[in-house]
């Protein structure tokens, strides 16, 4: 009878302990959904021919001590059920900056599946002109029914939405999301444009991928390119459209960079 004590104790105390967790968590994203915890940096993406942003990637950034990176708040939304609200609270914050980016630039966001099934997703894009407005569909977000997907996503493009494929070469879904959605725009994973000008199974791939963009008529953007030989390599491929440190960091509204070469 002590050691069954003893074992139900313990798992009860377990117990409490993941409620209070869970608890802090949800405490935590309520904050950012709410508070002044969750902000938005832009990143340019960049025409390479005329040096200048075409677009701007909505990125997600939150204040706390020590710092995490966005995917641990993410992650931390999902465990407690408020991933889709987190998600749509950043594009809805995109969204109210897209009037003061420079006018002929469209936004680009992140956004899973299920936030674009997600009941109030066409709410939050309606202040929107869509045809400034790019969604991208991740490798890490998983679709369970891409019919219903590109149905909500076709009454959309229909209006001017265009829809990128995010995190090309990075894994198998990025290609399934390719030949599924018909995506606008393609975007190479920083995994497939870091050192392609030193590796040539790399350069082959995204040559591949290019000529694929080509003949379906998807523009392809390098995402994650640091070197100006990372840039000359891409171009030489056929990339007309670049984003990484080389071009342009994050930066709040107002702060955006604008590239030099």
């Amino acid at each position: 009878m002590r050691a069954f004590s003893e074992v139900a104790a313990n798992l009860i105390e377990r117990e409490r302990d993941e409620l209070r967790h869970r608890q802090e968590v949800r405490g935590r994203i309520e904050e950012a959904l709410h508070g002044d915890a969750l902000s938005i940096v832009y990143q340019p993406l960049v025409d390479l021919e005329g040096m200048r942003p075409v677009g701007f990637e909505a990125l997600a950034r939150f204040r706390e001590d020590p710092p995490r990176g966005p995917a641990a708040w993410f992650a931390e939304a999902e465990s407690v059920g408020l991933a889709r609200d987190l998600e749509l609270t950043a594009l809805a914050r995109a969204v109210r900056d897209l009037a003061s980016l420079p006018s002929h630039a469209f936004l680009a966001v992140n956004l899973s599946a299920s936030a674009v099934l997600a009941e109030g997703f066409e709410a939050v894009l309606a202040p929107a002109p869509l045809d400034r407005v790019v969604v991208e569909i991740t490798e890490h977000s998983a679709v369970a029914g891409y019919d219903e997907l590109r149905g909500r996503l076709d009454e959309l493009r229909r209006e001017g939405l265009r829809l990128a494929v995010d995190d090309a070469g990075a894994g198998y879904a990025s290609f399934t999301h390719i030949l599924r959605l018909a995506p606008d725009l393609i975007k190479l994973d920083m995994s497939l444009t870091r050192d392609i000008d030193r590796d040539r199974a790399k350069r082959h791939l995204a040559a591949a991928l290019i000529r694929f963009g080509a003949e379906t008529g998807s523009a392809i953007v390098a995402e994650g390119v640091e070197t100006e030989a990372e840039l000359r390599t891409l171009e030489g491929l056929g990339v007309r459209i670049a984003q990484g440190f080389l071009l342009g960091r994050p930066a709040p509204l107002g702060r955006e960079a604008h590239p030099t070469r």
